[in-house]
């Protein structure tokens, strides 16, 4: 990896017992720390591998068979809570890893670890927690895609890189999916998951309503996905209306599911969620639509893509392996920002001035 390491996290012959890999923050972050636990686990086969989450962002891992235990902590803990789990965690673990270069993650590992490493930014403000590290990489945020970031921790303790994102369901999230898919009488489905955590990245519903309806006119059924949100619900059920066949899952899927019901499918065309991460990682051919945010760091990353480089560049529609980019237009695109308004429940006019051509274009590409 090309990220500047100081120190190391393991020097002794013989393997970790216990390792913890903190990683409180998105659903999508904790999917994209799969990495990392899956090279952990094939260089040390016994080792027991814990993962500490935010609650509620677990859903993607709870099932993945290179994790020992989730952890969860709320978001924003009550005093006792903070107490509680300090206490839960204190040196439990020979190895802590920090996949985060905030405040609260690095001192989760210092409590942790008897030996910890983690990603820091390298600046003076963060220059304190160095002393809480026995190894610390600096954190690129704008040239390096995140999965990268994250397995140059694996420099400092001798562990070849694998970069592979899970998205794992149980057996109980297939038995549930599969009951659901039944309806379909084992047709042709593409997967759309057009509801996004936060307004800034959301497409439009007429967007979705056309690309929907051209699957639908070549045989394609359509399989909208989402969470229970009263909102979201509404929101998908309308689009449901509109096209024919559509079969509405909202709110009847764990993360797992979503997984499950994604592996089966044919296309998946989602915006920068989580989902769209899993559909990426589980190989499928994706369409992934994206705004302000900056594909170097956080777009898809394609199953089978080597950890040497980084799938894509800043600007402009893009294709690698089974997933194709589509970027919205404007000079100012990407800008990192949350929305045209800058915050979470603004609009980006780079997204809703995308057109639906645009759009199935990429599916027809990625379908061929």
């Amino acid at each position: 990896m090309s990220a500047a390491t100081f120190g190391r996290a393991w020097t002794r012959t013989k393997p970790p017992e216990r390792v913890l890999i903190v990683v409180t923050r998105r659903i999508g972050d904790v999917l994209l720390a799969t990495p990392v636990v899956h090279s952990l686990k094939q260089a040390w086969v016994h080792a027991k591998i814990d993962m500490l989450v935010f609650a509620g962002t677990e859903g993607f891992v709870t099932a993945n068979p290179d994790v020992n235990r989730v952890l969860t902590v709320p978001e924003r803990p009550h005093f006792v809570e903070h107490v509680q789990l300090m206490l839960k965690l204190a040196r439990k673990y020979d190895l802590a890893l920090s996949l985060l270069a905030g405040d609260r993650p690095t001192l989760y590992v210092y409590v942790a670890g008897k030996r910890r490493a983690g990603l820091l930014l390298p600046t003076r403000k963060h220059r304190w927690k160095r002393s809480l590290l026995h190894a610390w990489v600096a954190l690129d945020e704008t040239e390096t895609h995140i999965v990268r970031a994250h397995l140059a921790l694996l420099e400092t303790l001798g562990v070849t890189p694998s970069a592979e994102v899970t998205a794992s369901a149980s057996p109980e999230d297939r038995k549930i999916a599969e009951s659901l898919l039944a309806s379909l009488q084992g047709a042709r489905y593409a997967v759309l998951h057009v509801y996004p955590k936060f307004r800034y990245k959301m497409w439009t519903e007429a967007g979705w309503v056309a690309v929907a309806r051209w699957l639908a006119e070549r045989g394609i059924r359509v399989v909208l996905t989402g969470g229970g949100a009263a909102d979201e619900m509404e929101y998908i059920a309308r689009i449901a209306t509109q096209v024919p066949g559509a079969l509405d899952l909202a709110g009847k899927l764990t993360l797992g599911g979503v997984a499950h019901i994604v592996s089966r499918a044919v296309v998946y065309i989602g915006p920068d969620t989580a989902v769209t991460h899993a559909a990426a990682g589980l190989g499928v051919p994706t369409v992934a639509l994206f705004g302000p945010s900056n594909p170097v760091k956080w777009g898809p990353w394609p199953a089978g893509h080597a950890a040497q480089t980084n799938p894509w560049i800043r600007t402009g529609s893009q294709a690698v392996a089974r997933v194709r980019l589509v970027q919205g237009a404007g000079s100012c695109v990407p800008c990192g920002f949350e929305g045209c308004e800058r915050h979470i429940e603004s609009s980006s006019d780079c997204l809703t001035g995308l057109r639906p051509e645009t759009v199935i274009d990429a599916i027809r590409s990625v379908l061929e």
